[in-house]
């Protein structure tokens, strides 16, 4: 998906976009198109490369006993989106970030945003297995989808996609930057 060679220029330097949902969702898809944009300088930080950096004794991110690796990525995932967005670049971050990990970015000295990407679950799983790679399994994307599903106090930052594509929902994503809408309270 690449941006409409008249896309008017996303201008959000500085800010940070963590752009949320479980897998198959379409966040690396929509995160890839955003980076793409014109306007201010932009980074895309794939979520799932801070996994794959782990390397001996690394335990599956959606395991119950993987919480404390999970949070040392995730405070590692805040410091380098917080270090491109003090250079001024807009960030967008793609990754299964739930609410119980927006503490390391509401500590955050940049703004952030928080969109959470709600398709239907069979539409998630067809995704997956379409890919090829990574997750495939249906019960940890069911599981995953489920614990993305209720937000609680942040459902709010939910945006149901139905079954629409990247080219439909890129607008309304852009639509919830423009508003600030989405913003996390520090």
């Amino acid at each position: 998906m690449s941006p409409a060679p008249d896309a008017q220029p996303l201008e959000f330097g500085g800010h940070i976009l963590l752009l949320s949902g479980p897998p198959g969702a379409g966040k690396t898809t929509l995160a890839r198109a955003l980076a793409a944009m014109p306007g201010s300088a932009k980074a895309h930080l794939h979520g799932d490369d801070f996994w794959h950096a782990l390397g001996h004794g690394a335990i599956a991110p959606y395991r119950p006993e993987a919480h404390a690796q999970n949070a040392a990525v995730i405070d590692a995932l805040a410091a380098a989106a917080q270090g491109y967005a003090g250079g001024g670049l807009f960030v967008v971050v793609d990754g299964v970030i739930g609410p119980w990990f927006l503490a390391p970015f509401r500590r955050l000295a940049a703004p952030v945003h928080y969109l959470v990407l709600q398709p239907p679950l069979q539409a998630a799983i067809e995704r997956c297995g379409a890919r090829g790679h990574g997750l495939s399994d249906a019960q940890t994307i069911a599981a995953l989808h489920r614990q993305l599903s209720e937000l609680g106090r942040w459902q709010a930052h939910a945006l149901a996609t139905g079954e629409a594509g990247a080219d439909d929902i890129l607008p309304a994503i852009l639509r919830i930057l423009a508003a600030g809408a989405h913003r996390l309270p520090a």
